[in-house]
This record gives C-alpha cells, structure tokens and sequence, in this order.
C-alpha cells in the first residue's frame, strides 16, 4: 500500500461497525472521489473530547486474571492509538466504533475525583487497591489538559489509600510530587508498558505515545523517587516483539525497575479485523506469518476468551515466551523484590464515625 493511503498518527486504519447498533457509517468511493475533485478533506482525522457524566468511578474487577480487584478510568477510548487495545472493544458500549472512534472520539470523566472522594467516604468501603488506568492510560494526552488523574492521586492521598498506576506516557512524571508522598507511605507502585526498543516499531504499533527513551527515562525517574516500577513488556506479539524479551528485560533492570511482567497478544472482539487490516497495510511482507503465529497462540484463533489461556497463550510459540520470560526473570530480577502496598493507614469511614460517637451512640 503506497505510504500516503495510511492515516499517520494512528494506529487503526478502518472504524468497524458496531454491533450494538442498528445502523453504520460508512466512507463511500464517490464521496472519496468528489472530495478529491473537489480538494477537500474527506476526513480531517482530528481528535475530539466529549466530555460525560457517569454515576460511579471504581469498578469491581471480577475477571480472575487480571490482577487487580478494583480500577478506575477517568477517559474512555485513547489517544495513544495502540493497535492491539484490549480495551477498543469497550467503546462500543459508549455507541462508537472499536478502531478510529476509539482514538479519535475522547470521553471525559471531569467528575472522576469528586466520584473517587465519595466512594472513599463510603460507610462500607474498606481499602483495596484501586488500578487507575485499568482500561484506558489515565495519562494519556487529554490528561495535559484535563489534569483529573493528579486530581484523583490527590485524593488518595488524602485518605491514605493504595492505588496503582499502569501507562505508557511520560506525563506520569509531571505529578512527581504527589506520587513521591504516596511512596513514602508506602501506598503507590507503577506499571510501565514498554512493548519494543524500536522507535520504528513504536511508532506503527503505538503512535502517539511517548518514545522507548523517554519511557526507559521514566522507569529511571520514577526509582530514583523512590516510587516501585514494573515494567509490563505487554503484548507480545510473536513475529513482532517476541525477539526483544531479554533486551527488554534488561534495559528495565538497568534503569530501575523491580520486576516485568507480559502477555501475550490476543485480539478479541472488532480488534481482530482491524489488526488484521492494519499489518496487512503496514507490514504487508510479514502479515501472514504474525496472523498465524498468533493464531498459533489461541487454538488456531485470533481471540481466546477462556480465563485459563486467553493471556498467558498455549503450543509451542507461547511456551517459548514463557520460557524465554524465565529467562530474563532469572537473569535480571533474581535479587529484585517488588514490595507490597500498605492500605492500612486507610480509616474506613465506618470506625471513624463510631470514634465521632460517645455513649450508647455507639451502638448505632
């Protein structure tokens, strides 16, 4: 495909249809022709924020396999652009499509702290790690303007409450502050999502994220401030990243970071029609081998639903990740110990109303 029919800056090439709606959008060839006629912009590939007002924050994490029990997201959708998003899919439950809609249309939580405030001031709420970014990057580039996740750290310090972090963006170092306080009571550790060392891999597979440098730069600054690092070298692609594991490994050890973690890539939903047209448009030389080495990974299919295998893969390809991960582990992380956060300071609001109380007040 000639380099000017790809839409720079993004990852997905096509939007998908939703399949919860009746009707779809579609970019005709005579509408294509007339603005080239015409020499207009037939789409003018802008991103937009919406800005919406849901009734909760917290989400209860019930999937066994994740890893966290509650997150929260303060944007839907993401600029980023990451061709593989596990979380494209979501966006059609918000009535918008799972490839361009995903990066182009924003949704805006502007409520997000007084919600998270509110939930922490709940009679039965006792604390539990709460994920920011468990769906969408919570610094992701609406944050520069919006500023709602330093917003929510904020809050968490002032209740004292674990949270985690997971991103892929730079932005993450502009709330040192807040983050160096939350560390110092042991209540916040981070998860940087580094996925190649390879700017010209980066830059098609994640587009609008910060560089592999200023990514490694932050694994670096967030140690040196004393705030625990993972790093997550997720997905990995077999074809694509899966040569990178200890080179990987190895510069996250090198710049500070504890311990890594990985899956391996799955494209569950729309995202595997529009993975598929996108490698088929951007590494066309490659795309059978990566589609079948994927497929490889899940049975023969390119999604896997079933909790047990859907991220950790199964066959030969995948136990070769796993055994190459053993590896690195081994030989980088054998005298790391990530440590474990403190949600103790934590006063449930519950004991503190019963101190406020005197009497046979107490009873009640």
């Amino acid at each position: 495909m000639k380099e000017e029919s790809i839409i720079k800056g993004r990852g997905a090439q096509m939007n998908v249809r939703n399949k919860f709606l009746e009707h779809s959008h579609e970019m005709r060839d005579d509408f294509l022709e007339y603005c080239r006629l015409e020499g207009e912009e037939a789409d003018k590939n802008k991103t937009s924020y919406i800005e919406v007002f849901p009734k909760t924050i917290v989400n209860k994490v019930t999937s066994p396999d994740v890893g966290m029990t509650y997150s929260m997201n303060p944007y839907q959708g993401c600029e980023h652009g990451c061709i593989y998003c596990y979380a494209r899919n979501s966006h059609e439950y918000w009535g918008y499509g799972a490839g361009l809609d995903f990066e182009r249309k924003i949704l805006v939580k502007k409520d997000a702290p007084e919600l998270l405030e509110k939930k922490l001031r709940s009679r039965n709420w006792e604390a539990k790690t709460i994920v920011l970014s468990g769906n969408t990057d919570c610094y992701q580039p609406a944050e520069q303007q919006y500023k709602i996740t330093r917003e929510c750290l904020k809050i968490f310090l002032k209740y004292k409450h674990p949270v985690g972090i997971i991103t892929k963006n730079a932005l993450v170092l502009r709330d040192l502050d807040v983050l160096r306080e939350l560390a110092l009571l042991k209540l916040v550790s981070a998860n940087i999502s580094i996925t190649s060392l390879s700017e010209e891999t980066r830059r098609v597979l994640e587009p609008r994220t910060a560089t592999i440098k200023r990514r490694l730069k932050t694994v670096e600054e967030l140690s040196l401030n004393g705030i625990p690092v993972n790093v997550m070298i997720a997905p990995i692609i077999p074809g694509i990243n899966s040569h990178e594991v200890l080179s990987l490994a190895k510069a996250a050890r090198d710049h500070g970071a504890l311990s890594i973690a990985f899956t391996v890539v799955r494209l569950n939903g729309a995202i595997g029609q529009i993975f598929t047209d996108w490698i088929r448009k951007t590494m066309p030389d490659r795309a059978d081998k990566v589609l079948h080495q994927i497929e490889a990974c899940h049975g023969g299919h390119l999604n896997d639903s079933n909790y047990v295998t859907r991220m950790r893969g199964e066959g030969k390809i995948a136990e070769q990740l796993h055994n190459m991960m053993r590896i690195a582990k081994q030989r980088y992380f054998s005298d790391k110990q990530f440590p474990e956060i403190d949600g103790s300071l934590y006063q449930p609001q519950k004991e503190l109303l019963k101190q406020q109380k005197s009497g046979q007040m107490r009873l009640f």
